[in-house]
């Protein structure tokens, strides 16, 4: 519906007629339905006198209007609408709804716990879902301040932007909870979280300006034993130390509540002083190194909102880039400023860095300042450049302009804007005075341009020294040629280890840049551009630096150097410069001795990635034996209890492809041949029951046990991830319509599409047509949230190249794009166009595979 989806000329024209300075919100959370809840809504505002507008919202129904003292006839509000006419100076609106809970993770998401039949609500309102449990002005730029009132049950606990008062009981069972207004800020800012949940309280902070401010950490009552709420503190104190000092400014809301929420679509979300974030988060089994280190970095990246994105927030979405991007690299530069994660930039390249080039190199890859029309175009655009690029660009920009006066102009453009809204032009303008730099070409070629730049080594040598060596910079898609500020360095082997003999610093621009600190010297054992990862781009290798990266990778004495030529060589087997099957030696090579847990992990994935899907199919299944029973080798030599043991133990269980290796890991989960030191507790044998699943060693029976075994929101998430790999027919059908259908929560489905990227190819093959057919209903029927799920993840990727199938998936893709050109929902089309894309690359890959057999 147009209405749903607000555009930027609207917001725009809207913000010149009217200015919010107030809500009341009352929410009733007290009645038996599963489906519904009346909300009502007072606001004041101002206007220019005989205006007309709207205002937003997505209701059941709307029982009352009432504008300035006159009842208004309920058929104003039509297609996700209220009109408002002939507006006075000063107005007051009451809008009286009755709302729908979600099941979606997008408005007041309801939640029945497995475990225990509790029922827990959150609100989730980024981009513009608040009109979904109040009517509002639904854009960024039209700040106020709100004041919630709640009733619900009085053994619940109620949370909101502002401090939670004590409950007042209003009847049997029944409490009102009675918030002060909020600091002014904007409506998908504002948050409510309601139930039985339970937690740490009673923590302080003890911020620069001598106020206390209270914290607490909260999860649902089945989990409260697992919650680190110690190590959450001291991050949290941490992260406040941190950014009062560099930001300048006390933290700026009353208090901090930390809220562990199921069923989350995103990793957490900045409300003030009520962030929510995904409850995976909270361990109730040994995690992963990886786990530990994001959720270090998720909790600093939703502080580091507080200042940039709440108190000073973005004017329309157009700025969704610096919002995300400067929170994700102030987040690592706390990490590695203060607190235990001093190898931060590690995870940073790891993780934010490749998912940015990955992204970047999509046919839907657009310039960081994206041109946001409207709603929908910002709804697809919580990608790898909005977060990953932006911040990689960002910590390229620091390294140009000095990490000081980048932080002096910070603090101005928070000191000058606190309260208010502003923009990217605002930023720079402050960055500018500060550093004293023109900051406009850089802007240009970095902010308003798209894709990103190959940067390779040219060396000439005689008798082993160098005569010249220089840095090519070639352009990708639509990327001109940018200036760097990067790192060049040499490795020689010295006593068995890799070490760094030759390092200069240089800024680089233009298609050719000589470095002449390399002229004269010893032609080093291996060249690395980009040594301290501060440039953005696509690192290459030389042959020589490359040969020695397949044998000593295990060698380097810097870790940082090392995750840099491997994440090079990754991208080259990714642009099918390299074949998977020569990848998979360096990979092979990394993970036995990798210590980084964030590092491994994408390691690991890497090494299915390219065992699965990029090598080519005639020779796949001698390699992937090969593989697997390297893997089984690494786990034997992994040190029990390790970190390192856990993540090569998943991934040998993923890769396992023998009766034998299927027997040893299922064995597991009876006590028996398990590796020392393993503890097969409940995550571990469902990553186990999953692979079993994939290869059609269990069946729904065993699913369904294990479940009845783990009856916790983790065994729902597990058990839909096992059904969806399961290669029978009948159960693929039923996994087909609950993917696309309307039954199951955001979460099932998305694990459902999880579950179904491990299933056999052979199990996939009517769904490739499916799949096309389905795309656009699915668009049209679902939220954005459902709609991505089954359009991102349930898209069969392993048919790739398998035409011996009967199936050519890249030829439907291109079939289905080429009839869609012209279609009414890009948004849809650009999510089918990246996984075709996906499927392109593959095939490279698998081209490239074959012919070096």
């Amino acid at each position: 519906m147009p209405g749903t989806n607000l555009s930027r000329a609207e917001a725009a024209e809207r913000a010149s007629l009217v200015a919010t300075e107030s809500y009341r919100v009352t929410l009733d959370l007290t009645g038996e339905s599963e489906t519904i809840f009346p909300s009502v809504t007072e606001i004041d505002f101002s206007a220019t006198p005989g205006a007309s507008t709207f205002i937003d919202l997505i209701a059941e129904s709307v029982e009352r209007i009432v504008l300035n003292g006159q009842e208004l006839p309920t058929s104003l509000f039509a297609d996700s609408r209220i009109a408002l006419n002939d507006l006075a100076e000063h107005n007051t609106l009451r809008v009286e709804s009755t709302m729908n809970y979600s099941r979606t993770g997008e408005g007041l998401h309801r939640y029945v716990d497995p475990a225990d039949g509790e029922v827990y609500l959150y609100s989730q309102f980024e981009v513009a879902d608040a009109r979904r449990v109040f009517a509002c002005f639904e854009q960024p730029d039209l700040k106020a301040d709100f004041t919630f009132t709640v009733t619900a049950p009085a053994s619940w606990r109620v949370f909101s932007n502002s401090p939670s008062p004590a409950p007042e009981l209003v009847g049997d069972g029944v409490a009102r909870w009675s918030f002060t207004p909020t600091e002014r800020i904007s409506t998908y800012l504002t948050s409510i979280v309601a139930g039985p949940y339970d937690g740490v309280d009673g923590a302080v902070y003890q911020s620069t300006d001598g106020r206390e401010i209270p914290l607490g950490v909260w999860a649902r009552k089945s989990l409260v034993e697992y919650l680190d709420a110690e190590e959450i503190f001291t991050i949290t104190r941490q992260g406040f130390e941190f950014y009062e000092a560099n930001y300048g400014h006390p933290y700026p809301f009353r208090k901090y509540d930390q809220i562990f929420c199921p069923e989350y679509n995103a990793g957490a979300m900045e409300h003030p002083g009520n962030v929510t974030i995904v409850e995976s988060y909270v361990f109730r089994t040994k995690p992963t190194a990886a786990m530990v280190d994001r959720r270090a970095i998720t909790i600093l990246h939703e502080q580091a909102h507080m200042w940039f994105g709440d108190l000073v927030t973005m004017k329309w979405w157009d700025d969704l880039w610096l919002n995300e991007s400067f929170a994700e690299y102030m987040s690592h530069l706390a990490a590695v400023g203060n607190t235990r994660w001093s190898d931060a930039w590690i995870t940073f390249l790891a993780s934010e860095k490749t998912w940015a080039l990955a992204q970047d190199q999509l046919p839907s890859t657009h310039p960081i300042a994206a041109n946001i029309r409207d709603i929908e175009d910002v709804l697809v655009n919580f990608d790898g450049i909005t977060y990953g690029k932006g911040a990689s660009v960002l910590k390229q920009l620091v390294a140009w302009v000095g990490q000081e006066e980048f932080l002096a102009g910070v603090r101005s453009y928070i000191a000058k804007n606190a309260w208010g809204n502003a923009t990217l032009q605002d930023l720079l303008s402050e960055l500018e005075v500060a550093s004293g730099r023109d900051l406009s070409s850089w802007t240009k070629l970095w902010l308003e341009e798209a894709g990103p730049n190959t940067l390779s080594p040219s060396i000439t040598e005689r008798d082993g020294v160098v005569s010249e060596l220089s840095i090519v910079q070639t352009g990708n898609g639509p990327a001109s040629l940018r200036p760097h500020r990067i790192g060049v360095a040499g490795f020689d082997l010295v006593e068995g280890k890799l070490v760094r003999t030759l390092t200069t610093q240089l800024d680089i621009d233009g298609e050719l840049t000589p470095v002449p600190d390399f002229a004269g010297q010893p032609r080093p054992a291996l060249i690395l551009l980009n040594d301290g990862d501060h440039a953005y781009g696509k690192i290459r290798l030389d042959e020589q630096s490359l040969n020695t990266a397949v044998e000593h990778l295990d060698a380097f004495d810097d870790h940082l150097a090392r995750s840099i030529v491997f994440f090079s060589a990754w991208d080259m087997c990714r642009d099918a410069e390299i074949a998977a099957t020569d990848f998979l030696q360096i990979a092979l090579k990394a993970v036995r001795d990798e210590t980084d847990g964030t590092v491994l992990r994408l390691a690991l994935n890497n090494i299915v990635t390219a065992t699965n899907l990029y090598s080519a199919p005639a020779h796949r299944e001698a390699l992937r034996l090969d593989v697997a029973n390297t893997m089984f080798e690494i786990l034997q030599q992994a040190a029990p209890g390790s970190d390192h043991q856990l993540q090569i133990a998943a991934a040998a269980g993923r890769l396992a492809v023998t009766d034998e290796q299927l027997d040893l890991i299922a064995g597991w989960l009876d006590g028996v041949n398990v590796p020392e030191g393993y503890d097969v507790d409940a995550e571990v044998r469902w990553t186990i029951l999953v692979a079993l699943a994939a290869a059609g060693r269990i069946g729904e029976a065993e699913i369904a046990a294990e479940y009845e075994r783990d009856t916790t929101s983790y065994g729902q998430i597990y058990s839909a991830q096992a059904r969806g790999a399961l290669p029978d027919a009948a159960v693929r059908e039923a996994v087909w319509s609950d993917i696309t259908g309307h039954e199951v929560s955001n979460t099932v489905q998305r694990n459902l599409c999880l579950g179904s990227a491990r299933a056999k190819a052979e199990s996939l093959v009517p769904y490739a047509q499916r799949y096309f057919a389905d795309a656009e209903a699915q668009w049209d029927n679902h939220t954005v949230e459902t709609a991505s799920n089954m359009l991102e993840y349930a898209f069969p990727l392993q048919l790739t190249g398998r035409t011996d199938l009967g199936v050519d998936l890249v030829a439907l893709g291109d079939a289905w794009l080429a009839e869609h050109s012209e279609s009414t929902a890009p948004a849809c089309v650009r999510l089918v166009s990246e996984v075709v894309d996906a499927a392109h690359r593959a095939l490279r890959a698998q081209q490239v595979d074959a012919a070096g057999a």
